[in-house]
């Protein structure tokens, strides 16, 4: 069952991800440099504001890959220190083209007392099938040993195509610490497959396709990491506990709902410069540009994302505005 009731300890390593987690965003100066002032109000706004207390860093929404090796532990280090006693597990992206940078940010994590690592499959020099991508994986995990390590699939971006379900199939005897998958996927045939063909071995099953949460926990996730949580975690909550007291109709409407706002911004165009900007006007924390290649949310856009949040009631969960959740409830 997708839990509702984590506890507040950060101390146990071995407790597996599970829940509402927020992919966390990389606040930025207009400059381009990150603004590392901001996180702790940041910690503050996902708790107090949206009830998330699970956070995934240095990921795609946190253009991990877009930052140094040094600046990826920084963020970290900022993460773990200001998450303390407020945010129940901190889960660290540690992805990377080369095996020694995996290698040096999955030890990082673990020194500084992360909750678990995440990988994703290299993508300039791809693996060409299970047996190698498991390879490097257990090479990774290896440098951490005593972290949960989870397998961050988003064969999207990385282009590498091999089926989550081929890969976990015996997947713990060559990473003893794995203990799941981030799946960004829409193909859920696969997710479901990975679901029932590992029922017995207590995987924690993370959806990262936001729009299509419900549709996973009726197949088994047990959690739940995207960009969203951000900023529409109170309303994801309210579906998250109508599925839990078996109210489908109810978590039904309010699925419809966030697909409404997603299904919106994703024709105006939708990514991590978007999710900036919107996190910016909902919560009041500037999170400044994205990185280069990337460009900063036009003015429009931004615009558009806030008429369209008013319209279906979405600023009021934030406090932002008075109002009540009718038009969605």
């Amino acid at each position: 069952m997708f839990s509702r009731h984590l506890s507040n300890s950060m101390a146990s390593p071995k407790k597996k991800l599970q829940g509402l987690v927020a992919a966390t965003i990389t606040p930025m100066t207009e400059h381009g440099e990150i603004n590392f002032s901001v996180i702790g109000r940041y910690v503050d706004y996902l708790v107090e504001e949206q009830g998330v207390k699970n956070v995934f860093v240095n990921g795609t929404t946190g253009e991990g890959l877009s930052l140094s090796i040094s600046e990826r532990c920084q963020v970290a280090e900022e993460w773990v220190t200001k998450g303390k006693n407020k945010l129940d597990q901190i889960v660290i992206h540690v992805g990377a083209l080369s095996l020694k940078e995996s290698q040096e940010l999955a030890q990082h994590a673990a020194e500084i007392g992360a909750d678990g690592i995440a990988v994703i499959a290299p993508f300039f020099l791809k693996p060409w099938n299970k047996d190698v991508l498991i390879n490097f994986l257990k090479e990774v995990a290896a440098a951490a040993p005593a972290l949960p390590f989870y397998y961050y699939h988003i064969p999207a971006l990385t282009g590498v195509k091999i089926r989550a379900e081929e890969l976990l199939d015996g997947i713990q005897d060559k990473i003893p610490s794995f203990q799941g998958l981030k799946f960004s996927d829409t193909d859920l045939l696969d997710f479901g497959q990975c679901v029932d063909q590992n029922r017995q071995r207590q995987f924690a099953f993370l959806f990262g396709v936001d729009e299509q949460l419900l549709s996973a926990l009726v197949m088994g996730a047990t959690g739940a990491v995207g960009s969203t949580y951000n900023y529409l975690g109170k309303k994801t909550k309210q579906m998250l506990e109508a599925f839990e007291r078996k109210d489908f109709s109810s978590a039904l409407n309010h699925q419809f709902c966030i697909q409404r706002f997603i299904n919106f911004v994703v024709k105006l165009g939708f990514g991590v410069s978007q999710t900036k900007a919107i996190m910016t006007l909902v919560s009041g924390i500037p999170m400044g540009p994205p990185r280069l290649p990337l460009q900063k949310a036009s003015r429009e856009f931004t615009d558009n994302a806030e008429a369209k949040l008013k319209s279906l009631d979405f600023l009021s969960c934030t406090d932002l505005k008075d109002g009540n959740m009718e038009a969605c409830s």
